[in-house]
């Protein structure tokens, strides 16, 4: 058969990833930090994209050349002023005329006998008008008399950074000795562990491994006691060594920290050859120190958790689902600039209607972000009713497919709303995620339970058991079957460890010491 060249047509149907599809599928699954970060930059990028809180609307005008996006509300008309009261030949700039406008004396609002300064009424950077610079009054006020805010006096918090590199300063004066301990305080994190490599130090400063050893043993005896360790075995025993209680028998409880998480306390007494009392004195001693000696200084600004969604009962026993307006962008598109540059040059029309597009396909992107949530986040309240009213008991098992099927959308769709989305409802803050769990069958064949159910009804057994008769995880298994739910031991145990629970033994021995 020959081989011939030929041209065919074919009519095919394919989903094309555009950038402004993947634009939409980012936003998406970003949390309200993330928008707002992304906001930012899109501000700083697009010259037609403007806050709508920080745009004034021109008076007279039903929006202008402004195109609302989301709340376009925002924006408050003017108060009847107009170009013409500022720039007209009829206004008045005597003395009399002001103070009948002002309704009092100027000398109440201008020190007359004030002497003017040399060089106050020199003009700004840009020559066309009084310069911008702020400037405070004798009481600390700024220049329209406001006083100053009390946090322009509050001091900065603790840094752990900076408090040891202060002790650095004080504890040695050779500059190659503060060059290595710099580095090193660089490498230590927010609870105050070393977690840099000495021998990666000691070759980028060329310096011997002895002398960095050195300075990190130095360092070790900072304060807050216990920082620049390697790990908790360390950190430890530099505590311990400041108050003189680093005996041999302690040495041995802290190498074996592994029997001190399991509490084999028999272990214990055996490898530190003491008896029970002694045993008890040392666990005591050890609950004193502080395993994160760097928290005490923070780990910086800690950003709140700000619900997307609201939800509030009704008097009729329904629920009332809404966004959280505080976290919603407001943008708007600004049209001046196309009109600007209409008889420009062809590169900035160019410039401007790539951005024009951007815009609005952002606009429209963050309203149908703003749906998707809505909807996806109403069909949960109706799925997850019961839980809102009578508590975690209540919860239902829920999927993606299920919320996905009643709203319209694909799974991956519910996923990525579901992603860093918090809702705030009577019963606390929740991420919604928190609302899928899985299904564990019935007893009886009928409605199954939630997994986070279950967890819940474990975690209430295991707090009011008693001491004489801690349950085991058949015994649990055996009441939970009563209470109509078929569950397996090794689940009973795969939850009691995520819930942090000891086994059976380790309480018995906690409960009975107690």
């Amino acid at each position: 058969m020959a081989l011939t060249a030929k041209l065919v047509m074919r009519q095919s149907q394919s989903l094309v990833m555009t950038p402004q599809l993947l634009q939409a599928i980012k936003l998406l699954q970003f949390s309200n930090l993330d928008l707002t970060a992304f906001i930012e930059e899109e501000l700083e990028r697009n010259p037609l994209l403007e806050r709508a809180e920080d745009t004034p609307a021109p008076p007279g005008l039903d929006g202008g050349g402004l195109d609302g996006a989301i709340n376009p509300a925002g924006i408050s008309p003017g108060e009847g002023f107009s170009e013409a009261d500022w720039s007209s030949a009829s206004l008045t700039t005597n003395r009399e005329a002001l103070e009948a406008n002002l309704g009092t004396e100027l000398s109440n609002s201008f020190d007359d006998g004030r002497t003017t300064a040399p060089g106050e009424n020199c003009l700004g950077a840009g020559g066309s008008g009084p310069s911008a610079m702020p400037w405070s009054g004798p009481s600390g006020g700024s220049a329209d008399g406001a006083a100053a805010g009390l946090e322009a006096y509050i001091a900065a918090p603790a840094n752990l950074k900076d408090h040891l590199e202060m002790q650095l300063g004080l504890a040695t004066a050779a500059t190659a000795d503060r060059l290595t301990g710099q580095v090193l305080i660089d490498s230590i994190d927010e609870n105050g562990y070393f977690t840099g490599s000495l021998d990666e130090i000691a070759a980028q400063l060329h310096s011997p491994l002895e002398q960095v050893e050195r300075i990190l043993r130095l360092i070790q005896g900072f304060d807050p006691s216990g920082v620049g360790a390697r790990d908790l075995t360390e950190c430890l025993a530099i505590q311990l060594r400041e108050r003189d209680r680093f005996d041999p028998a302690m040495q041995a409880l802290v190498r074996r920290l592994d029997l001190l998480a399991k509490r084999d306390f028999a272990a214990l007494r055996k490898i530190c050859n003491v008896d029970e009392e002694d045993i008890l004195d040392m666990l005591g001693e050890i609950r004193r120190l502080d395993p994160k000696p760097g928290r005490a200084f923070g780990g910086g600004a800690i950003a709140p958790i700000l619900p997307d969604v609201l939800v509030r009962p009704l008097p009729d026993g329904s629920w009332h689902v809404e966004l959280n307006s505080d976290v919603l962008p407001r943008l708007l598109v600004n049209h001046s600039y196309t009109t600007r540059v209409g008889k420009g040059k062809e590169a900035d029309r160019n410039f401007i209607s790539a951005c024009r597009q951007t815009a609005n396909w952002l606009t429209k992107s963050l309203e149908q972000r703003a749906r998707t949530i809505l909807k996806v986040s109403s069909e949960i309240v109706r799925q997850q009713d019961r839980f809102l009213a009578h508590g975690v008991e209540w919860l239902r098992p829920l999927d993606l497919k299920t919320i996905a099927e009643a709203v319209g959308v694909h799974e991956s769709t519910v996923s990525r709303v579901t992603s860093n989305k918090y809702m705030a409802t009577p019963r606390g803050l929740f991420e919604l995620k928190y609302f899928f769990t899985a299904s564990i069958a019935a007893h009886d064949g009928s409605a199954a339970h939630s997994a986070e159910s279950v967890r819940f009804r474990i975690r209430q057994m295991i707090d009011q058991e008693s001491p004489s008769q801690i349950l085991s995880d058949d015994a649990i298994v055996v009441r939970l079957k009563e209470a109509n739910i078929d569950i397996a031991r090794r689940t009973i145990a795969k939850y009691r460890e995520s819930l942090k629970i000891p086994s059976s033994v380790e309480r018995r021995r906690e409960k009975a010491r107690s």
